[in-house]
């Protein structure tokens, strides 16, 4: 299965709690910080969550 690299581009400060559960859940904890996470429909909501906030690159 194919793997995404997920990295936070923009801080978390001033998010909704929720908004910040699903970047922990996702492993970015602060800036600058790259996650590799499996390629599908979970993780695909979890970026469409956050997508203000991360960059998508395909690992």
């Amino acid at each position: 299965m194919a793997n995404i690299n997920v990295k936070l581009v923009r801080s978390l400060a001033g998010c909704t709690k929720t908004q910040i559960a699903v970047a922990e859940s996702l492993g970015l904890t602060r800036v600058g910080k790259v996650s590799v996470q499996p390629d599908n429909a979970a993780t695909a909501g979890k970026v469409k969550k956050i997508s203000h906030l991360v960059e998508v690159t395909k690992a």
